[in-house]
C-alpha cells in the first residue's frame, strides 16, 4: 500500500525517474563517501544512491516511513535514524561514522528549510558538500548577490560559510502531491576556514543584519537608529543613504566590527 504524503510534515514525494537521475549525477556519488540522506520519504533517491554507495546514513522524521525503509535494506547498507534533523547532531554522526567529511544530500521539507540550513552551517566543517532539493524562491536568496532584490540575510549567512550553486529547476509535477511553488536543487561546498571571515561579535552581526533587512527599503542611518551617529562612514566606505540590498558581505562585516569596537554589545 503506497504511503500517503502527511502534511504535517511537509512532504512531498520526488516521483519524477529523470529528476532524480539528474541529482544523483549531480550528486556523483563514489563508494566509499559517507552519505547521509535527509528526509528519504518513499526512497526514490535513496534506492538509486545505495546502488552507488556501500552504506547509506538517512535521517527521517516519520516513523512508519522510518520503518518501512528498515524492512528494505539490512543495516549494514542502510542505517535509518529516525529523528528530526532540526535536532540532530551531525559532529555526532560524523564522529560516529568514523572516516572522512559528510556528503548530505535531500530533498528537504520546504516548512523547515531555512531553519536546516542555519543548523547545518554550524556543522560546515565537517561537511564535503550538499545537494539539496528546496524551493526555487529559497535557492534564488541563498545564491543571491548584492543588489539583487533576494539578497539578504539567508544569502549572507550561508554565503560567508559555502561556496553555492543553483543548478537546476523542478517543476511541481515532478512530485507527488505537487506543491504549489518550483523547485531547485542547490549544491553547497564549504568554504576553507581561512576563506570565512568572522565579526568580532558574531552576536552583533547576526543583529545588525536583522535590523536593517527587516527595513530593507529604509536607508541604513535610518534602520540602524542610535547606532548610525557611532560610524565613521567615511572611512568604512559605506554611504549611510544607501539600502541594505547595496552592501558587500565584507562591509556588512566592517559596520559590525565598527560597532563592536564603538561599544555596542549584544548578549547571545
Amino acid at each position: 500500500m503506497a504511503q500517503r504524503a502527511r502534511k504535517r510534515f511537509g512532504q512531498h514525494f520526488l516521483a519524477d525517474l529523470s529528476v532524480v537521475d539528474a541529482m544523483v549525477r549531480a550528486i556523483d556519488p563514489q563508494p566509499d563517501d559517507v552519505l547521509v540522506e535527509i528526509g528519504p520519504g518513499m526512497a526514490a533517491l535513496t534506492a538509486p544512491l545505495l546502488q552507488r554507495v556501500r552504506q547509506l546514513t538517512v535521517i527521517e522524521l516519520d516513523r512508519d516511513l522510518a520503518v518501512r525503509l528498515q524492512a528494505q535494506w539490512p543495516e549494514s547498507r542502510l542505517r535509518v535514524r529516525c529523528a528530526d534533523a532540526l535536532s540532530v547532531d551531525f559532529g555526532q554522526l560524523a564522529a560516529d561514522t568514523g572516516a572522512g567529511a559528510l556528503r548530505i544530500v535531500g530533498n528537504l521539507p520546504y516548512n523547515i528549510s531555512t531553519p536546516l540550513l542555519f543548523h547545518l552551517r554550524a556543522f560546515a566543517g565537517l561537511v564535503q558538500d550538499q545537494h539539496f532539493m528546496l524551493q526555487r524562491e529559497v535557492v534564488e536568496r541563498m545564491v543571491a548577490k548584492p543588489g539583487s532584490s533576494a539578497y539578504g540575510r539567508l544569502s549572507i549567512q550561508l554565503q560567508r560559510s559555502y561556496r553555492l550553486t543553483s543548478l537546476f529547476d523542478v517543476p511541481p509535477d515532478a512530485f507527488d502531491p505537487p506543491p504549489r511553488v518550483m523547485s531547485s536543487v542547490v549544491r553547497m561546498r564549504p568554504l576553507a576556514l581561512s576563506a570565512q571571515r568572522q565579526a568580532l561579535s558574531e552576536p552583533l552581526f547576526e543583529v545588525l543584519l536583522a535590523r536593517v533587512f527587516e527595513q530593507r527599503r529604509k536607508m541604513l542611518r535610518g534602520s540602524l537608529g542610535d547606532w548610525a551617529r557611532l560610524l565613521d562612514w567615511q572611512a568604512l566606505g559605506v554611504q549611510p543613504t544607501a539600502r541594505p540590498q547595496e552592501l558587500s558581505i565584507g562591509q556588512f562585516l566592517d559596520l559590525a566590527d565598527a560597532l563592536a569596537a564603538a561599544g555596542v554589545s549584544i548578549r547571545p
